[in-house]
């Protein structure tokens, strides 16, 4: 039995997830278990099959991923601890023989279909849509022989690069994107463990749900991080799914838990709102240091905190 530590992702071998999973371990030194599907990925590492699950959780066309949100905001507690970000572009696949002109159906996964869809009305317009658990999968069912076109159910496949060298497709068009700029976040996802010291180049991921529903609400919320010089740098409202017209948020702060202006931002929510769930402070991919001004840093926290305490003893 394998006494290395177990990694979930969105397989199979060849998806984007799979490529962002190389990029973060070293193949070597862990095994990688292929699923279905991220809310499997991530149940994997509750149930303590697998150490950890790596995931998209968000891309510059579509935004967040709200498989990913959402999982993580609810259920027992998950952390993220690492995060990587790959540049997204896709190259359509097709059986040998088949023309453009042929393709009536393309499948792909949602978050995919999203990033090119102005390519495709433009180039594909009579095509339709089949969503898929993965793009690789798509590309592997495909590949499959064995089935006709009819049975597979589509004409063309999006996958990521190399998929169809890989498989025996063709590539019928490649760099197939929206934005040639287009990128995804993959997040390392753990259980819950002692937090990392901060590197000067930190990311903290929250869910936060408002106080109550009244006149100012958000605002409130807000200021909690405002007054403190904390700056987000994502935020999305996503349903809590008691009622209508209910939501959450989550957000991404510039910042670490164990800075005093983010430890006190999350002590304001934890007293203002009636849930906050910590998702992990963890170092940006980018490694860019956060610029804290130095009436937020915490030096100038420290001395508030001296200043407090010389008032309460008679020194001051």
């Amino acid at each position: 039995m394998s006494s290395l530590p177990k990694y979930a992702y969105l397989g199979p071998a060849g998806t984007f997830t799979h490529a962002a999973l190389r990029a973060m371990v070293d193949p070597d030194t862990a095994e990688f278990v292929p699923c279905v599907d991220v809310v499997t990925a991530l149940g994997a590492v509750r149930a303590g099959d697998v150490d950890y699950a790596v995931v998209a959780i968000e891309n510059t066309v579509e935004g967040g991923v709200t498989a990913t949100l959402d999982t993580l905001a609810s259920g027992d507690p998950l952390v993220i601890v690492g995060e990587t970000v790959l540049p997204v572009a896709f190259e359509l696949l097709v059986r040998p023989g088949t023309e453009l002109s042929d393709i009536t159906a393309v499948s792909a996964h949602s978050h995919a279909w999203a990033q090119v869809r102005r390519w495709a009305n433009a180039t594909l317009p009579d095509a339709t849509f089949v969503g898929a658990s993965s793009n690789a999968a798509a590309a592997v069912a495909l590949a499959d022989q064995s089935r006709s076109l009819d049975e597979v159910g589509f004409t063309a496949a999006l996958a990521p690069p190399g998929t169809g060298e890989a498989l025996g497709l063709t590539v019928i068009a490649d760099r197939v994107a929206d934005s040639v700029s287009a990128a995804t976040r993959f997040v390392k996802v753990g259980r819950p463990c002692p937090v990392g010291r901060p590197t000067g180049a930190d990311k903290t991921t929250l869910v936060v749900h408002l106080p109550s529903d009244h006149s100012g609400a958000l605002m409130e919320m807000l200021e909690q991080f405002a007054v403190r010089g904390v700056v987000l740098s994502r935020i999305e409202s996503r349903p809590i799914g008691d009622r209508p017209g209910e939501y959450s948020f989550s957000m991404d702060l510039l910042g670490h838990v164990g800075e005093a202006r983010v430890a006190e931002a999350l002590m304001g929510l934890k007293r203002t709102c009636p849930v906050v769930r910590f998702l992990g402070s963890y170092p940006k991919a980018d490694g860019e240091v956060t610029d804290v001004s130095m009436d937020t840093g915490d030096e100038a926290f420290d001395q508030a905190a001296n200043w407090v305490e010389s008032l309460r003893d008679g020194t001051h």
